[in-house]
């Protein structure tokens, strides 16, 4: 082979390096797990087996496992079965874990039994980082993405594709019925094996019809009118695309604006953000340390109950009103067209009008107040105002804090642009990392676990692009 790069003789004797340590540079970011594991309490975070039992075989200590996990997390190798084949060949994992190679039952059994503590690590490292100074803005971005369960869509039912699929199961048992009256009026034309085929397709459908008769039940008593087979925590939730849907559960990040970090995230199966505003903006307060807090979050957070809640605890919300106005689909005049006066408890119509108080109601709980004007029947721009005789204005008793936050909004015409670009790219590395199947775990405690472990996984790769790999040990060891 002339002219070619050449390798080395298989046979040929190596003199490898002595120690182990030698194969690992000191820059290798491997030594940075190490590091962030050695210095937590195991113990107090709440792992098991930390201190040795006296008696019976013994095992693996939990810190060669969290190792192992944090490890496949960063590198994209999440499956216990790929971890302990990595444990063998890899030589970064082989330094890492001693040369321990745990099988795949051990690895596994470590995620399921210590979720809690799992858990707690990622929090761990992001106080870790708030004592490196951070989170000095406090200023975050809030945003939910879906991820796919260990359910396929076949296997997650409601009323409406129950009903679906017991109508197609009838349609193929009448084919077949029809089939069989044909055999009957003709047996020569039909063969014996081709009717003891449809007899038993016929069996089959019979024994599916009265297992789905069964789970209407369960559908008709579930709270939310569905259910999972696979993974009974997973729902169907819909997804950007019109007329989408996957079943999986919808995660929420709070994401640092600075430098990009997930200060918080939750896993939760609702298929929507309405209620998670306040709940999330709580948790990356409480992350950061800070008194004062700013979140930025889309329209899908729009709540009014839920910016008042954080209003309440100093924390400054920033969610854009979300379009649902009938009347500006219409091509008619929007609320946003009527101007409230705070000292006279009115509003001012587009023609000059005073809309006064009328009557106040409560509307799913909401205490709301309804407005009209009396020159309505007689107004020329009435056309372009209403179809109805009068045009009612609502206000809810607490309009005031959204009205303080859209004028926050008005000047700061940056904010959807900087929540875009801070929130939008850690989902697409996290699932880019997780691969086509996201999740690998079942039910909401464990795959909490698994998200925490992917998020750890991703904040620590921020921090060692951030301060590189000796610095960081340099912190996390002081």
């Amino acid at each position: 082979m002339k002219r070619f790069i050449e390798g080395e003789d298989r046979s040929q004797s190596v003199l490898f390096p002595e120690r182990l340590d030698d194969y690992i540079g000191e820059d290798n970011p491997v030594r940075a797990i190490d590091a962030f594991v050695e210095e937590l309490d195991l113990a107090a975070l709440g792992f098991e087996g930390v201190h040795a039992e006296e008696t019976g075989r013994p095992g693996y200590h939990p810190s060669t496992l969290l190792r192992i996990y944090i490890y496949g997390y960063m590198n994209r190798i999440q499956s216990s079965r790929r971890l302990e084949r990595e444990t063998q060949r890899n030589l970064e994992l082989i330094w890492l874990t001693s040369r321990l190679s745990p099988d795949f039952k051990t690895i596994a059994d470590f995620r399921r039994d210590n979720g809690p503590a799992i858990r707690r690590v990622c929090a761990q490292f992001i106080t870790l980082c708030r004592q490196l100074k951070l989170f000095t803005e406090a200023v975050v971005a809030i945003d939910g993405s879906k991820f796919k369960a260990v359910n396929n869509t076949d296997r997650n039912f409601n009323e409406r594709k129950l009903q679906a699929r017991i109508e197609q199961l009838e349609h193929s048992a009448g084919r077949y019925l029809d089939e069989l009256d044909r055999a009957d009026r003709e047996p020569t034309r039909v063969t014996e094996a081709r009717v003891a085929h449809i007899k038993h397709k016929i069996r089959s459908i019979k024994a599916r019809m009265k297992a789905l008769n069964a789970l209407g039940d369960q559908i008709r008593s579930a709270p939310d009118g569905q259910i999972s087979l696979t993974d009974p925590d997973a729902r169907c939730i819909a997804t950007s695309g019109k007329g989408t849907a996957m079943v999986g559960y919808n995660v929420q990040t709070a994401v640092d604006t600075k430098h990009h970090l997930i200060v918080a995230h939750s896993v939760t199966n609702l298929g929507n953000d309405r209620m998670q505003l306040a709940p999330m903006a709580q948790l990356a307060r409480s992350a950061i340390g800070s008194k004062k807090l700013k979140a930025l979050a889309d329209r899908g957070y729009f709540n009014g109950t839920q910016i008042r809640e954080c209003e309440a605890l100093g924390i400054t919300a920033l969610v854009p009103k979300t379009m649902t106005s009938n009347n500006l689909a219409k091509g008619l005049f929007d609320k946003s067209d009527f101007r409230y006066v705070a000292a006279a408890d009115e509003y001012r119509c587009p023609a000059g009008q005073r809309a006064i108080h009328r009557f106040t109601t409560v509307e799913k709980g909401l205490t709301i107040h309804k407005y009209w004007a009396s020159a309505c029947p007689r107004c020329p721009m009435k056309a372009r105002c209403t179809t109805g005789e009068y045009r009612r204005i609502t206000r809810w008793e607490h309009e005031g804090v959204l009205d303080t936050m859209q004028r926050r909004l008005n000047r700061m015409p940056m904010v959807a642009r900087i929540r875009r670009q801070t929130v939008e790219h850690p989902f697409a590395t996290l699932k880019a990392r997780m691969g086509a199947t996201h999740f690998l775990t079942r039910t909401l405690p464990r795959v909490s676990t698994e998200m925490s472990l992917h998020v750890l996984a991703y904040n620590l790769t921020r921090a060692l692009n951030i301060f590189g790999t000796k610095q960081l040990i340099g912190m996390i060891r002081a």
